[in-house]
């Protein structure tokens, strides 16, 4: 038995100008990719991109929609991955640099009609600065707020725990400073950073899925793909249905050598659970109307 997800199915892969493919995503480049993707069942991707900026919206798009797939959002992880630019550097060139990239970031979202995403690239503390780190971060993620608002996007904050960054690791602290930008954001919410604090994925989900824009999901502990029968999924697919949730479900995890059966194992493990849970809400009498979703 198989059930139809409600909202869309994303993978993540990477943009042509990432160095690498992304550990997190589809281990292939863009077109190659979205092929793959399309085959197994996907309704779209998170792509990542380094230094793509709105100019090349076109191009991107036209190799996404060409395998039927859409962009339903723009990742900005190589920005502090592959080139250790952050918004905390002592150094203001590279300050400058980081902001640069999540700019154009944010326009080529715009341009895709997608919200931009910001995780590791707000950068760690360095003893003795932490106050104006803080600083630095705060106003250029409100600058980066501002600059997706006026082309069309939205940015999306994702509370990462400490080892990737020392900035605003659990969801409250997120909304702390999404409360205070002054332009339209929201949360990414991530079940392997949301485990690594020790936050309970699906009561993040419950108490902020208002908010929320887009959940990512891994195995838990390995981070990995998502395996048939993990109890966890049919409680959490059934708090986003119960909260209203209107964002789309990313695979952001490990790809265990092999990113098509790595994405074929997720997407199974989801449509599973999403069966389990249909079952779990049968009627119990023909005059029940009950359904999961």
């Amino acid at each position: 038995m198989t059930a139809r997800l409600p909202w869309p199915l994303a993978y993540t892969v990477s943009g042509d100008d990432c160095a690498a493919p992304m550990p997190l995503g589809f281990a292939a480049p863009l077109a190659e990719a979205v092929g793959h993707l399309a085959e197994l069942g996907y309704d779209g991707v998170e792509v990542q991109v380094r230094e793509t900026g709105a100019h090349e919206a076109e191009a991107l798009a036209r190799t996404v929609e060409g395998a039927g797939l859409k962009v339903l959002g723009v990742g900005t992880g190589p920005v502090a991955a592959q080139d250790r630019l952050t918004l905390t550097d002592p150094s203001p060139d590279v300050r400058r640099h980081a902001l640069f990239r999540l700019l154009g970031a944010a326009r080529l979202a715009g341009e895709l009609g997608v919200p931009v995403t910001l995780g590791q690239t707000r950068g760690t503390f360095v003893p003795g600065l932490e106050d104006i780190q803080r600083i630095w971060a705060e106003r250029a993620v409100r600058h980066l707020a501002e600059e997706a608002s006026t082309h069309g996007s939205r940015l999306l904050l994702e509370p990462q725990s400490r080892a990737n960054t020392s900035l605003w690791h659990t969801p409250d602290e997120a909304l702390t400073v999404i409360d205070a930008l002054g332009a339209p954001a929201g949360l990414v919410l991530d079940t392997h950073h949301l485990d690594a604090e020790g936050i309970d994925a699906t009561q993040a989900v419950t108490r902020h899925v208002s908010v929320t824009g887009c959940l990512q999901l891994a195995a838990p502990a390995t981070r990995g793909p998502l395996t048939v029968g993990d109890p966890r999924l049919p409680s959490l697919l059934k708090t986003l249905h119960t909260g209203g949730f209107t964002g789309w479900l990313t695979l952001e995890h490990t790809q265990d050598g092999d990113s098509p059966r790595a994405a074929a194992r997720s997407r199974t493990a989801l449509t599973d659970a999403a069966a389990v849970l249909a079952r779990s809400a049968s009627p119990t009498s023909p005059r029940s109307t009950t359904h999961p979703f």
